[in-house]
């Protein structure tokens, strides 16, 4: 909805980001209390908010985390961000598990990484352990373990380092030891330092 005030700008906004003013107040001519035109300027303010979050989201899946970053640093106040978020995250542009998801399989086209790595790589972009578990479980249940471990090792051994050098990257990438002796059981180790 676009607003218009008799001094300064039009601005648009979302009636559900209002609080306090009943979207149906909004008319023109209407007069508002200073408290109002407060609400009236926050909710102005949260749509701005939610645009530039949407541009970011036209372009890629993103965390909340992520997204809250990227509109902090565009100098919108907390306050605008959260109450923009919620809303894309209600209506379902914004979505942890499914930011998750994406992630997880772009990443296994350059990297070859185990559940624990990957855990802890969706951690520090804000996904929670619950979104976090459901989506990886989702991605090893398409993509063995095993086979990255394997491929992984692979590369050790292209690089030829050592036994215990290979054992010490392989657990880098967050592959449990239950997963790095099998895949060594299979692939011949010529080095054995």
């Amino acid at each position: 909805m676009k607003v218009a005030v008799s001094e300064g700008p039009a601005f648009f906004i979302r009636t559900d980001y209002l609080l306090h003013v009943a979207p149906n107040a909004l008319c023109a001519g209407a007069e508002f209390a200073e408290a109002d035109n407060d609400d009236i300027l926050d909710a102005g303010f949260c749509y701005a908010a939610e645009r530039k979050a949407v541009s970011y989201l036209t372009r890629t899946e993103q965390s909340r985390f992520i997204l809250t970053k990227k509109l902090l640093a565009k100098k919108i106040e907390l306050k605008y961000i959260l109450r923009a978020l919620d809303y894309l995250e209600k209506i379902g542009l914004l979505s942890d598990a499914r930011y998750a998801r994406a992630w997880l399989t772009a990443r296994k086209i350059h990297h070859c990484e185990g559940r624990t790595r990957l855990a802890a790589e969706l951690a520090a972009r804000g996904v929670s352990q619950h979104v976090a578990r459901s989506a990886l479980d989702n991605f090893f249940a398409e993509n063995s373990e095993h086979e990255l471990c394997c491929r992984a090792l692979e590369k050790c051994l292209r690089q030829n380092k050592s036994r215990e050098k290979i054992y010490a990257r392989l657990s880098q990438l967050g592959f449990s030891q239950k997963l790095i002796k099998p895949a060594f059981e299979h692939l011949p180790i010529q080095d054995k330092r």
